[in-house]
């Protein structure tokens, strides 16, 4: 049996955890001493995560915290974070991790709806003085914790029993509000477990392998990636802030085999490997994977090309945060124009009009708020998704848009992915986003924003469409204004292109 074999048969083992903690107990009875965490010089073994853990879940139930006690987070990507998120599940409390960009008015709501009766802060983080903003929320049993001396610690003899449940409710997640407020998403640990065991088992890393985590923590995506750290047992790189170049530093010292984050996250790469042609930005990589936005297939071949690596993307969301993910031994084809296949135990259904609907163990349970949770699930229970996609024969799943990113222009169809996928095929193209706006003859017109690489002849429209023409694309599908923009409006947790954003400068 091969090392990756035995570590997948490990890792299926270990999926059968009924919840994160036990799942994190049985890797530390495993592997006590291999690490898991690494950020600048400090490194965090297995073994470590769950004895600071239970430390930390015995200081919290000092203050008060227990089972089903909400507790609100919002720290940065830190091993401290990782600690206390864990610490809340060996109480069994109800954690709503907030992303550490927020200002006052998600945080306060997150904070209402959500009825936090504690609130962690990192105290004063990038100029920012969360702290005094949770004040003046008027936030509840506020405390901080930045570093391990801040950390709640008591010794574990106090701690009940951890729960044995894994289907209650124990995580409340923010959806991204874009024009109105964010939902929060209920999820358990078993959803979680189901979505970070997709992550791991498509991607079959091992042990030898290094990961990272470029991306907010309390993004959905935090407990996905750790899910897999665990099954496999591997570590992987943290990083605070990410930026290129000044993270290549910590990939290369660490010997990171395993990176990505989203689309953004290809493009910033390869445009760092560009700026410096003479060998490998990052000699030990293997594997970019990803998945929170669109990927054309350009992006693709130019990965493998370029950084000398392969490229997996996945589609996942707040409410289902793995969905289906490319597999590494997968055709080029399917690698570069479908999402991958889905795992077992998750059903995609295509609606009428092409709509991606989904029932299985990694979908959330549904909304604070009931009604929002009636008008998101069918009569059988699917998720409606507002994504379109198909099905292959073969079970890939190739997402053609969303459902508000379709056009209407004088009664046509138009989508916005597919002038998007074309247009990244242009040299002098770094990125493009297309929106319909509102336009008294046509419904809408279609306009292309895009961004361009440094140097770059300036785009024209003229040249553009005449660009589109000779791809293929249809004339009615045809851009009709087209907008230059130094970057493109991007949220701050896996840098996805605000639409909205666009929609209100040029609408």
């Amino acid at each position: 049996m091969t090392a990756i074999e035995t570590a997948t048969e490990t890792a299926h083992d270990l999926g059968a955890s009924r919840t994160l903690w036990e799942l994190v107990e049985r890797r530390a009875a495993l592997t006590p001493d291999r690490p898991v965490l690494l950020q600048d010089d400090r490194v965090l073994t297995f073994g470590e995560l769950r004895d600071r853990a239970e430390r930390c879940a015995a200081g919290l139930h000092g203050m008060g915290v227990r089972p089903g006690t909400v507790v609100a987070w919002q720290l940065p990507t830190r091993i401290e974070t990782a600690v206390l998120s864990f610490a809340l599940a060996r109480l069994g409390a109800v954690q709503s991790p907030v992303i550490p960009f927020y200002r006052d008015k998600e945080v306060g709501f997150a904070l209402r709806e959500s009825g936090a009766e504690y609130f962690a802060v990192p105290g004063v983080w990038r100029g920012f003085d969360h702290t005094e903003m949770a004040r003046r929320l008027g936030a509840r049993g506020v405390f901080e914790a930045y570093d391990t001396d801040t950390l709640p610690d008591d010794d574990p003899g106090v701690l009940p029993a951890p729960p044995a449940s894994g289907t209650d409710v124990r995580w409340i997640y923010w959806t991204s509000g874009t024009t109105s407020d964010p939902k929060g998403v209920l999820h358990t640990d078993r959803s979680l477990l189901a979505g970070g065991s997709c992550l791991a088992h498509a991607l079959r890393p091992n042990a030898e392998d290094v990961g990272s985590m470029a991306f907010p923590y309390a993004h959905i995506a935090g407990p996905d990636y750790t899910v897999m750290l665990l099954l496999y047992g591997f570590p992987a790189v943290m990083f605070e802030h990410f930026a290129l170049p000044d993270a290549l530093d910590e990939y290369r010292r660490h010997g990171v085999t395993v990176a990505g984050g989203s689309t953004a996250f290809y493009s910033m790469f390869l445009a760092e490997q560009r700026r410096r042609p003479g060998g490998p930005i990052i000699p030990t990589l293997r594997l970019l994977a990803g998945g929170g936005a669109p990927k054309p297939p350009e992006i693709y071949h130019a990965v493998v090309r370029e950084l000398g690596c392969q490229l997996t993307h996945g589609y996942g969301m707040t409410e289902v945060p793995m969905i289906t993910m490319g597999d590494p031994r997968d055709t080029p084809e399917n690698l570069a124009t479908t999402e991958g296949r889905p795992p077992a135990g998750m059903e995609i259904r295509i609606a009428e009009g092409g709509e991606v609907r989904l029932r299985g163990e990694a979908v959330c349970r549904g909304y604070l708020d009931p009604a929002q949770t009636a008008a998101a699930f069918d009569e059988e229970g699917f998720l409606r998704t507002g994504d379109l996609g198909r099905l292959t024969a073969d079970g890939h799943l190739v997402l053609t848009g969303r459902l508000k990113d379709v056009i209407i222009r004088k009664g046509e169809n138009v989508s916005a992915k597919e002038i998007e996928d074309l247009l990244h095929r242009h040299p002098g193209v770094a990125d493009a986003a297309v929106v319909g706006l509102p336009d008294a003859e046509r419904g809408e017109r279609v306009c292309a924003v895009v961004e361009q690489p440094p140097g770059a002849e300036p785009l024209t429209l003229e040249t553009v469409t005449a660009f589109l023409r000779e791809a293929g694309l249809s004339v009615f599908k045809l851009p009709e204004q087209l907008e230059l923009v130094e970057s493109l409006p991007r949220n701050e947790t896996l840098r996805k292109v605000l639409k909205y954003k666009l929609r209100e400068w040029y609408g």
